[in-house]
């Protein structure tokens, strides 16, 4: 069996009073989900989570490490993939650029009405420990 791990995050960004967070929709799949991608070598989880962010929507952002969750799932019968999500606020949230031939796709999306856009159940779970999180942010 092989063994993947990604890393990635919850984009947010306050707007108008409301907190959204950021979506992805991946080319070949065509799923939503959150901006992550695999850890190249001698990479931490966090400097993975902060190129693939960029690399997938153009955005620089501000990671923070207290919150750390990690999804476990088996994309083929051979392999087992881990996937950590961070919280990361957007610095400049209109800058957004779609990674060509990778993201068809990116949204801003309340965050409470996130999980009737994530295809997977496990991004909804990560949405609701996220929203508790940003919501004791200041």
């Amino acid at each position: 069996m092989t063994h993947e791990k990604s890393c990635g995050a919850i984009v947010y960004r306050k707007f108008h009073g409301n907190t959204e967070i950021l979506l992805i929709r991946h080319v070949k799949s065509g799923y939503w989900s959150f901006p992550k991608g695999h850890i190249e070598d001698g990479e931490t989880e966090l400097e993975t989570a902060v190129r693939e962010i960029k690399e997938e929507t153009g955005l620089d952002v501000f990671v923070d490490t207290g919150f750390r969750e990690t999804v476990t799932f088996s994309p083929r019968r051979d392999a087992q993939k881990t996937v950590v999500y961070f919280v990361a606020k957007a610095e400049r949230s209109h800058d957004i650029s779609p990674q060509a031939g990778e993201i068809s796709e990116i949204k801003w999306v309340e965050i409470s009405k996130a999980i009737n856009h994530l295809t997977y159940d496990n991004d909804r779970i990560i949405v609701s420990r996220a929203k508790a999180f940003i919501a004791l942010m200041k």
